[in-house]
């Protein structure tokens, strides 16, 4: 059950952000087998200065980011997350129109006690 944050500027419209959105989900499905109805995103939009980015960092020459976050539970290997990475990008390219310099994808990993997805249960520990 990852769970997905997408930063972008506030200027995008309401299509572009949920393309962004609908992008990230099925990579996600593709890559790293997730279940379709496994969707759970938060989109934040931010106006001028609010996202500050490295234009050339690394040689990759960025101009308009979208900042993607996916915490997610431990274990999938190099070559899924590698996969995963392409596929966000090759989405949000045909989809949204984003620039592939343009988006930066971090997974931050936990442990499957870290997540309670309601009633206050651990569901992906305790199987309820």
């Amino acid at each position: 059950m990852p769970l997905v944050r997408i930063d972008a500027r506030s200027d995008k419209p309401a299509a572009v952000l949920q393309a962004i959105a609908d992008g990230v989900h099925r990579a996600l499905v593709a890559a790293i087998g997730i279940p379709d109805d496994d969707r759970f995103q938060i989109i934040s939009t931010h106006g001028d200065g609010e996202l500050v980015f490295d234009r050339h960092y690394m040689g990759v020459e960025r101009q308009d980011v979208v900042f993607v976050q996916i915490t997610l539970v431990r274990g999938r290997t190099e070559e899924r997350k590698k996969e995963l990475y392409r596929r966000i990008v090759a989405n949000l390219g045909a989809d949204a129109g984003i620039r592939p310099e343009d988006v930066v994808i971090t997974l931050v990993e936990n442990e499957r006690i870290d997540w309670s997805v309601g009633k206050g249960v651990a569901q992906l520990v305790d199987g309820v």
